[in-house]
């Protein structure tokens, strides 16, 4: 059974299921292949750093140690914020009613590089009407999380019928430079113009 979203506005209850729209279901994909003179397919594998011992798939995996070099699992981390407290864990928004409080703007969307766009399967008319032409934003993760994403529903019109999408993303961090000081113009192109050795012909 599809996982289900369900959101609350205005007093009302609405639960839809997300169909994720990705870039293959839109534009295809492509596969490379290689195989060797005997037409056997090639198998990716790794090596050390000195290049003499094959590593097989899977051989390989992440972990992490302490500063003094010792295996820490992973249970024994603990994900603190910015300023030292403990972080609080968010249940998934599959797991919760998501409270539709918050509106937002295009730029506010436009701010955040999108990383995964849904389609709101059988939102129905009522939850459609209800969103309307605003764009709503609420804190959506995917499951069980310490750092949510931006997620915003907006309708858009496709075909005359309009249609709820989930944009979800995260928010870019911009670096302004402001004009604090005046440029100063740089005439040394205009003086070499008239420094030039070139001879003017009409004046012979």
């Amino acid at each position: 059974m599809a996982r289900e979203l369900t959101f609350a506005l205005n007093g009302k209850d609405y639960s839809v299921e997300p169909v994720k729209i990705d870039r293959k279901k839109l534009y295809g994909w492509s596969e490379i292949h290689a195989f060797d003179d005997d037409g056997n397919e090639c198998i990716l594998v790794s090596t050390d750093a000195s290049g003499t011992i094959i590593i097989p798939r899977g051989g390989i995996g992440l972990g992490m140690v302490s500063d003094t070099g010792k295996w820490v699992e992973r249970s024994r981390l603990k994900t603190i914020s910015a300023d030292g407290s403990s972080a609080a864990m968010m249940p998934s928004s599959y797991n919760a009613v998501n409270s539709l409080t918050r509106t937002a703007t295009a730029e506010d969307l436009l701010d955040c590089s999108i990383t995964a766009f849904y389609h709101l399967k059988d939102a129905g008319d009522d939850f459609i009407a209800a969103i309307g032409n605003d764009i709503y934003t609420f804190d959506y993760c995917y499951r069980d999380s310490f750092e949510p994403s931006p997620g915003f529903l907006l309708t858009a019109e496709i075909d005359g019928t309009k249609e709820l999408f989930l944009f979800t993303g995260v928010p870019n961090k911009f670096e302004y430079i402001g004009l604090n000081e005046l440029a100063v113009a740089d005439d040394s192109e205009s003086e070499d113009e008239e420094d030039s050795d070139d001879i003017d012909f009409s004046m012979l």
